[in-house]
């Protein structure tokens, strides 16, 4: 298993406005990785779509804002406060600010991760 780390703060992105999309089909999975999108990020917050292969993970980590997790894809394991979690497709959780709380794909997984500011 690797150990995915975010990237640095980047400037504004966002996916084109106005348009349609599915976000199931907007990240594709890569053998061996996590694979992020952000959708949006911008100074109120972040959504970013993740494809993780089965067996991949986000370490243990915390976050200074709450963020709720939306399983798209597969199953995933949630720890929160070393309390762990499984999620399937159309499951969500809210990941408390400050808690330590990591993510791993017990199946390839595809989620979407939203953080309000």
């Amino acid at each position: 298993m690797s150990e995915f780390k975010m990237a640095p703060k980047a400037e504004k992105k966002s996916f084109p406005t106005a348009e349609k999309f599915n976000m199931i089909e907007k990240v594709q999975y890569a053998e061996g990785s996590v694979v992020s999108k952000i959708i949006i990020r911008n100074e109120k917050g972040n959504i970013t779509l993740f494809a993780f292969d089965k067996g991949e993970f986000l370490s243990e980590h915390t976050a200074p804002f709450d963020a709720i997790v939306q399983v798209l894809d597969g199953v995933g394991e949630i720890i929160i406060d070393g309390k762990l979690h499984e999620l399937k497709v159309g499951e969500s959780i809210i990941m408390p600010a400050n808690i330590r709380h990591a993510v791993i794909a017990k199946e390839q997984l595809k989620m979407l991760l939203t953080m309000i500011k």
